[in-house]
């Protein structure tokens, strides 16, 4: 994806989560390249329009430029585009017939934070939620935000553990954006890779050691779902092959053991049952994903290196989906040893790409800048790999 407006501007991402867990919505932070960078936001939306295609899952825009912003709010977008306004515009005067427009032609709008004074009359019902900040909570049954109603219902954004998603919801609010990723992993979880997901182990095993082929549809046996899911992966458009790979034996023939063992990672971080962890298993096939497009952007990955960054980064999460240390879950799952030394020893060859994922999905421009600097990679480059492997989650379903 080659695109001029992806050197003007920097991206961040995180996932706006219903009360089920489900991950209804993906918010892009755009933030500008320069204090003075100005891109159009027609030029804009159609650079979005290839991850984001009309009728496919919606796009939550939050726009860190107000005149950048001015501008969105005078053009089309996609009717799956909702477009954040901040308290203090949909408060200027100026602004409102602008709104009014965009309320009319059918996108949702979502209000940013409290605002100080009375919105205007005609923008009130223009909004379908407020966005109310974790910092900023202090809603009461008593208290509304001035200019608004309680007819609006609100999101809470700025949620980082599954605890804080749980008491947003208790509040009452309707969606939680935010990673929630930084529960404390307990010190020692148990013995190893929980029962349920043997299986799946177990048959990573067997690939890793290259066993024959019959003996690997014997442990896949055990659970008739696991092949299905597995095929399901691999005939996905992201995989792009030209023919359907139709059983195990012909998937080991087309891919070989090498390129297997992704898919295998890719299933076991799927394969929790918890709702909690439904929002973490949708941030580990995006950072693998995301970890192996930055690699090959950088120029430094063959296939074998992309396929261990695509494992290093859907591996990230294990042990907050298992709910045990990385040396202790890893001591059972046979993995590379540069991924092995990335997530237990913190200092392998993919730490610089797993650090600058977790900056574009915290949105830290700094850091953003300065681990891509240091990869000597170009911030349009880093913008391009997020845009393909967001694009690639969504074929993958």
């Amino acid at each position: 994806m080659s695109n001029p407006v992806l050197n003007h501007v920097v991206l961040g991402y995180a996932p706006m989560i219903d009360r089920q867990r489900d991950v209804i919505a993906t918010r892009l932070t755009v933030f500008p390249a320069r204090p003075d960078t100005v891109v159009p936001a027609t030029e804009l939306l159609a650079t979005l329009a290839e991850a984001w295609p009309e009728g496919g899952v919606k796009l939550a825009l939050n726009v860190a430029s107000e005149a950048m912003l001015h501008d969105l709010l005078r053009t089309q977008p996609a009717s799956h585009v909702m477009v954040e306004v901040p308290a203090f515009i949909a408060g200027d005067p100026a602004q409102t017939q602008a709104i009014v427009d965009l309320h009319a032609r059918g996108n949702l709008l979502m209000l940013a934070g409290r605002p100080r004074q009375p919105l205007p009359r005609e923008v009130l019902g223009c909004f379908t939620h407020s966005i109310i900040d974790l910092s900023e909570e202090r809603r009461s049954d008593a208290v509304a935000p001035p200019g608004t109603t309680r007819s609006i219902g609100f999101v809470q954004s700025g949620v980082r553990t599954a605890v804080q998603v749980a008491e947003a919801f208790e509040r009452g609010a309707v969606a939680v954006l935010g990673w929630p990723l930084d529960d404390v992993v307990p010190a020692t979880g148990g013995k190893g890779v929980k029962p349920d997901l043997q299986t799946i182990v177990e048959l990573i095993r067997r690939v890793d050691n290259e066993e024959p082929v019959e003996r690997l549809d014997a442990v896949i046996k055990l659970d008739p779902t696991l092949g299905f899911k597995m095929l399901r992966y691999i005939n996905s458009p992201a995989f792009g092959l030209r023919v359907e790979i139709a059983s195990f034996r012909h998937a080991i023939m087309m891919l070989g053991y090498q390129r297997l063992k992704r898919w295998l990672a890719l299933l076991l971080a799927q394969a929790s049952k918890e709702p909690d962890a439904k929002p973490v298993m949708f941030a580990a096939l995006r950072r693998g994903l995301l970890m192996e497009e930055l690699v090959k952007a950088s120029g430094q990955g063959d296939t074998q290196l992309r396929d261990e960054a695509f494992i290093c980064g859907v591996f990230s999460l294990l042990d907050k989906m298992m709910k045990q240390p990385f040396d202790e879950l890893l001591k059972s799952i046979p993995i590379p040893a540069g991924v092995s030394q990335t997530l237990v020893g913190g200092d392998g060859p993919y730490r610089p790409y797993l650090e600058l994922v977790q900056a574009v999905e915290n949105a830290s421009v700094f850091d953003l800048r300065e681990i891509a600097e240091r990869l000597m990679m170009s911030t349009a480059e880093v913008n391009a790999a997020l845009l393909r492997a967001l694009a690639l989650a969504r074929e993958l379903g």
